[in-house]
């Protein structure tokens, strides 16, 4: 944040650094945010939420994944940060730990320092496709929970069904908490992301409307838990923040049903993903193509083993807005940095155009 701030006060900046969608939600969605503040329905809601919008992302995952599960199993959130920090505190007690990638989304294990659980750490490379396997898993003893990504954030890399499915066995054998973060589900590209709950009852589902459906500012996600779990969640989330926002869950309600618009979302974010990664790909090296979000992870290596300074000196010297590799770890992310593709194409041509004068 301290990056987009000062990127935020030049007149003139490239930005690949944030992970917040441009592309506007369904029209469909801010007209039922209106009708609902004109009808003024500005009450609170139960705390688990809408049981109309629960029903409606019930639906959704008998659609998309043919998964059954009850909205009754389903919690609405304050975003997927309210998800994960509910989730970890019914999950875990202090000092208890929770297994993370590294690289991964940093608020991960700031959320576990919040909490004073005990975060572990998995280094992941390109040998593994920067997904955690079984075999890393057995190397770690007293892990009460799990917690991967897929599509990942910084890698964009999608969890193939085998290792999805090796990983929640052998957590269901060992009694260990899984939790998937699936907020980047639906922008996917030449594969298909698979739900954890396809391959248990128990997997714990978090997922949200700011990627996808557009909705970063609603601050809406939810969580998908098993059932005996539900009524501890409820608990924490009316002494943390009584309910998620309500003009939100009701302009949610019809963020599933245009079809076409989300369609057209993934169609533009798959074209930017392949003009990206075709024109970094000539500058970096990139360990792994992006089958999902919207990110791209590259090596700097050839120019700068200090991702840090680096992004600093492209902001300063050609105004283009990165995200140091360091934000996601300790795993060689010195020589690593993120770009972003969440603004048109001709803003990411004018940001290559620049990257080459410059690198070159």
């Amino acid at each position: 944040m301290d990056v987009l701030r000062k990127a935020r006060s030049m007149h003139d900046v490239i930005h690949f650094e944030v992970g917040e969608p441009d592309i506007p939600p369904s029209p469909k969605v801010i007209e039922a945010m209106v009708k609902a503040s004109i009808e003024r329905k500005i009450h609170y809601t139960e705390s688990l939420g809408l049981f109309a919008l629960r029903e409606k992302i019930a639906a959704f995952y008998q659609k998309r994944y043919q998964v059954d599960i009850s909205p009754a199993q389903i919690v609405l959130t304050v975003g997927t940060s309210g998800a994960f920090l509910i989730t970890y505190a019914i999950l875990l007690n202090a000092g208890e730990k929770l297994l993370l990638t590294d690289p991964a989304y940093p608020c991960y294990k700031n959320f576990s320092y919040i909490l004073d659980l005990q975060p572990v750490f998995v280094p992941i490379d390109k040998s593994t496709d920067y997904q955690l396997t079984v075999e890393q898993l057995k190397a770690y003893q007293n892990i009460k929970a799990v917690q991967i990504s897929s599509p990942s954030n910084p890698i964009g890399n999608v969890y193939s069904k085998a290792a999805l499915k090796a990983l929640i066995e052998y957590c269901e054998n060992q009694g260990i908490y899984f939790i998937s973060d699936e907020i980047y589900h639906g922008l996917v590209y030449e594969t298909t992301a698979q739900t954890a709950l396809a391959f248990s009852n128990n997997a714990i589902v978090i997922n949200g409307f700011s990627k996808y459906f557009g909705l970063p500012g609603l601050r809406l996600g939810w969580v998908i838990l098993p059932p005996q779990l539900v009524r501890t969640a409820e608990i924490v989330m009316q002494n943390l923040y009584i309910s998620a926002p309500t003009l939100s869950q009701y302009a949610a309600l019809e963020a599933f049903d245009d079809e076409q618009h989300l369609n057209e979302i993934v169609h533009t974010y798959q074209n930017r993903r392949n003009y990206l990664y075709k024109e970094l790909s000539q500058l970096f090296t990139i360990d792994a193509k992006p089958e999902g979000g919207f990110y791209i992870w590259t090596d700097i290596s050839r120019y700068s083993t200090n991702s840090l300074k680096f992004s600093e000196l492209l902001l300063e010297k050609i105004h283009i807005a990165t995200t140091s590799g360091v934000d996601f770890g300790k795993n060689q992310t010195n020589k690593y940095i993120r770009f972003a593709y969440t603004r048109d194409i001709e803003h990411l041509k004018e940001g290559v155009e620049r990257l080459k004068g410059f690198l070159n």
